[in-house]
């Protein structure tokens, strides 16, 4: 931890009072160095963590509507330059030269007492959700988009690969829209969770459930586990890729076209963030289980270093809370 200048709104932008952030396991591969960004060129140390995280505004910049003064928010990870075709049409997510809170770009993340964002990335929350929740509603969005993109229909069934953080939103998500879920895994824990949480179909990565599926969606780092997806997944349905392995994975295509299946990647919260507040705050989909402790800026290096905290609940999340 070190001490730096407080933030100051410019034009267009906002200071928000940081009340609670999600370390994620991009911020852990940025910790140890594994992180593609670092080696492509869209990151260099020293940078500053953390993209999942809500608070509340505390002061605004030139050109801001001072109605977002006091206001709870989140807002997008992901920062277009706002003028290419892709932001023009509304996938700033992806565009070639955005930044990305505390990710991609050098822009600062939210480990921090405050962060500085624009305006127009803000998501307002409302009362109903809490901080909980509030720093969950980027992962979220993720997992939703994920789950939208499976096109599932009430009693679909939807095989989630890697009961993370992720996975475990996705089936909350797939739950709430009628979907029998089943989760695969490799850690017996994690699996055990999954099943208090109330997931009667949970199974273990060396004893897969038998037939095939409307839709897999791969939540994990497994090079190997996009091949098994396409086998299980039901001809002329889709797999949804949302996790990304450390190394380079295969497919065979010739199953991909012979299957008739579609196959969708889903990079960013961006286009799911507004749907996961929204299921949080009408409390089809609580978050909340999934946070196992909270801890304070200064033990915010050993969380990234495995550590868990004395009393740690099961969950595979760990939130910082930068007022401690």
């Amino acid at each position: 931890m070190t001490q730096v200048p407080a933030p100051t709104a410019a034009s267009g932008q906002v200071v928000v009072d940081v009340e609670r952030v999600g370390v994620c396991g991009t911020d852990v591969e940025f910790f140890t160095g594994e992180m593609a960004y670092l080696h492509e060129g869209h990151a260099a140390y020293p940078m500053r963590l953390g993209h999942e995280w809500c608070g509340t505004v505390a002061s605004v910049g030139y050109g801001v509507d001072e109605v977002w003064l006091g206001k709870r928010v989140t807002a997008d990870t992901m920062l277009g330059c706002g003028h290419c075709r892709r932001c023009r049409s509304g996938r700033q997510h992806v565009c070639a030269d955005r930044y990305e809170i505390g990710i991609r770009g050098g822009w600062a993340g939210a480990l921090a007492e405050q962060l500085l964002v624009p305006a127009t990335a803000l998501h307002a929350l409302p009362e109903s959700v809490d901080v909980v929740a509030g720093a969950l509603a980027e992962p979220g969005g993720n997992a939703l988009r994920a789950v939208e993109a499976a096109g599932l229909e009430p009693g679909a069934r939807v095989l989630i690969w890697g009961p993370g953080s992720i996975g475990l939103l996705a089936a909350a998500f797939a739950s709430a829209q009628g979907a029998q879920v089943h989760l695969v895994g490799t850690d017996s824990g994690s699996l055990a969770f999954a099943t208090a949480l109330g997931y009667e179909h949970t199974w273990s990565a060396d004893v897969l459930p038998t037939g095939t599926f409307d839709a897999v969606i791969d939540a994990t780092y497994g090079a190997q586990v996009p091949r098994a997806a396409l086998e299980l997944v039901e001809p002329g349905r889709r797999v949804v890729f949302i996790g990304l392995a450390g190394e380079q994975s295969m497919i065979d295509t010739r199953t991909l076209v012979l299957k008739d299946v579609t196959a969708v990647g889903i990079l960013s919260a961006s286009p799911g963030l507004r749907g996961a507040i929204d299921h949080y705050a009408s409390g089809r989909v609580d978050p909340a289980p999934i946070v196992a402790a909270t801890v304070g800026l200064e033990r915010v290096a050993d969380v990234l270093a495995g550590w868990r905290p004395p009393g740690a609940g099961a969950g595979p999340k760990i939130h910082v809370d930068p007022r401690r």
